[in-house]
């Protein structure tokens, strides 16, 4: 990543504004579904092999600590009590983590939906909860793990269509996920300052 994987920290750096209940929620749930998906790929490396897993998993572990600076920064209590993979606090995801992990194992090209999925899911999310904060350092946050999103989408969909697959839209809408894949890796949209994409 050209940014040396340091838009948490320079995102964490901005002042600091009140907290609300729902942006607590949100910065809590994002932190796990963060760690969802870098859990998910470790997984699936390890039984395919393939070095889209590998890569996109390191960039997951850059997104889960940029949530967890901003947690620190608000005191807010941490909700990954350990790294292990396929730990969770939030019961929800934990089940998440078992179907998918269980749908990725079937085959290669399983797997590849399996994280197209996850991508979508969490662009859907990520809109979801900017929409619902004024924070500058929340949403230069959410932001940057959105074009993250949306390039490892793209990463995905390149890989499927190799395979002679593809996969259609559940979360996002599929005009959104089409102008996602029609375009060039890209730049932070909002928040304050301009950064590399990942």
């Amino acid at each position: 990543m050209a940014d040396g994987g340091n838009f948490g920290t320079i995102c964490a750096q901005m002042p600091a504004q009140p907290v609300n209940d729902k942006e607590k929620a949100a910065l809590i749930y994002m932190r796990e579904e963060e760690k969802l998906a870098h859990d998910i790929y470790v997984t699936l490396f390890e039984k395919w092999n393939l070095r889209a897993f590998q890569n996109i998993s390191k960039s997951e572990t850059r997104h889960t600590k940029a949530i967890k600076a901003l947690l620190k920064k608000y005191k807010i209590d941490d909700p990954v009590k350990s790294n292990e993979v396929g730990t969770f606090t939030n019961p929800e995801l934990g089940e998440l983590f078992k179907k998918l992990v269980a749908q990725g194992e079937k085959s290669l090209k399983d797997a590849l939906i399996v994280g197209a999925t996850i991508e979508d899911l969490d662009i859907a999310d990520l809109h979801e909860r900017m929409s619902e904060t004024d924070n500058d350092d929340i949403k230069c946050v959410f932001d940057r793990l959105t074009q993250g999103s949306e390039n490892h989408m793209r990463a995905f969909m390149r890989q499927l269509q190799a395979n002679g697959s593809t996969y259609k839209a559940q979360y996002i809408s599929q005009t959104e996920l089409e102008e996602i894949i029609n375009s060039a890796s890209q730049r932070s949209r909002g928040g304050k300052g301009r950064y590399r994409s990942f």
